[in-house]
């Protein structure tokens, strides 16, 4: 049996003050380099080679960046179900959260072709100039996606040992392991319906709802309210509160991410502004800009907007963000936003969480999906 928790990995915060979302967020930071070194380590003693090269990689993109936000509506959760005294439950399974984010970030980089990711080159862009500073056999680009898939996978790997690690120390484990059990099969049943979409012209609302729900809403929000509340042995009522809230504020989070990615700073946002735009991709922006084109007969922004069209240049790429404001898809998709936030938290309340955790929870919601804010564009 796993000893108990240690108490160094309770946040140090002021003498006298809450434990709040904030001081989470920062405290996850902690326990990522303390588990990452652990995992560096053992990398390092399997193979010099993998840990550098590959280990070390996975690593330094946990580590570059991301608002920490799965952990933080993970303490939502937990303190929503009535949690308190140490917080390294919290903690371990928010940095779980990271790590199979980071597997996420790799794997759809490498689908998306990405080139950039957190302000950085995108892992298989790394693998690549490796390969031809190296100047390797073979082709580079096949070598990148096959190491790149393989970065994504250890990933995965440590967030399920850790994660694991964590169960068998609580009281609700299994709860805890369920929970978590969900949530990978959902991102991949996400995804899948993503590239899927993609490869068929799939261009309606419905399919573009799901999609946003299941490869982001879910594992952004409503999983890690879920996964937090497990931790303290959360009743049936608190839990369908908090999954009803989390899909609200998680589809926000997903439907601001389309706006991101069409209209968004890159500086910001650590992606290209014109990578959806350019592919066209079958967002929910997409969907509901293409539906008012067509019944107001604007034929020129139904063509841009159409699927399974060929790759925009550069001019079409600007008309069609003209076409998304013209046709009023972006107006469209920032009141959906808002009445999905507001609906999150009327669910929130429902859980009778003490008023300051309904503020933090509040706060969290704006973070993700508020006007302006750039945390969804980087996946946080």
């Amino acid at each position: 049996m796993l000893g108990p928790w240690s108490t160094a990995a309770e946040p140090v915060r002021p003498a006298g003050r809450p434990l709040t979302a904030r001081d989470v967020a920062r405290a996850v930071e902690r326990e990522l380099r303390r588990v990452l070194d652990e995992n560096l380590r053992r990398a390092h003693d399997t193979d010099p080679v993998f840990g550098r090269e590959v280990a070390e990689r996975v690593g330094a993109l946990v580590l570059r960046g991301g608002k920490r936000l799965r952990t933080a509506f993970a303490w939502c959760g937990w303190r929503a179900a009535g949690g308190s005294g140490c917080a390294a439950p919290v903690l371990r399974t928010g940095a779980a959260l990271e790590l199979v984010q980071a597997c996420a970030l790799v794997h759809d980089d490498v689908m998306d072709g990405s080139p950039l990711r957190r302000g950085g080159p995108a892992v298989h862009v790394e693998f690549a100039r490796m390969h031809e500073a190296a100047r390797m056999a073979g082709p580079a680009e096949a070598f990148a996606t096959s190491a790149a898939v393989l970065a994504g996978d250890l990933a995965l790997a440590w967030a399920d040992d850790l994660l694991t690690e964590t169960a068998l120390r609580s009281p609700h484990g299994p709860r805890l392991y369920r929970e978590w059990q969900a949530m990978r099969g959902e991102m991949v049943a996400g995804q899948y319906r993503d590239i899927r979409a993609q490869a068929t012209g799939a261009s309606g609302v419905a399919d573009a709802v799901v999609v946003a729900t299941l490869k982001s809403a879910l594992y952004t929000v409503e999983r890690p309210l879920a996964l937090g509340a497990s931790l303290a042995g959360a009743d049936t009522a608190v839990l369908d509160a908090l999954r009803s809230a989390g899909r609200c504020a998680g589809l926000a989070f997903q439907l601001r991410d389309d706006l991101l990615g069409a209209f968004g700073d890159p500086a910001l946002t650590g992606k290209p502004a014109d990578e959806d735009l350019r592919t066209r991709k079958p967002t929910y922006l997409f969907a509901v800009g293409r539906g008012l084109a067509e019944a107001r007969g604007d034929r020129e922004a139904a063509s841009l907007l159409a699927p399974r069209g060929p790759s925009l240049s550069d001019d079409d790429v600007q008309r069609t963000r003209v076409a998304l404001e013209r046709t009023g898809a972006r107006a469209v998709v920032e009141s959906k936003i808002a009445e999905l936030a507001a609906a999150s938290l009327r669910h929130f309340d429902r859980t009778g969480a003490e008023p300051s955790v309904r503020r933090e929870f509040s706060g969290l919601v704006e973070r993700a999906c508020g006007a302006g804010a750039a945390c969804a564009g980087e996946a946080a």
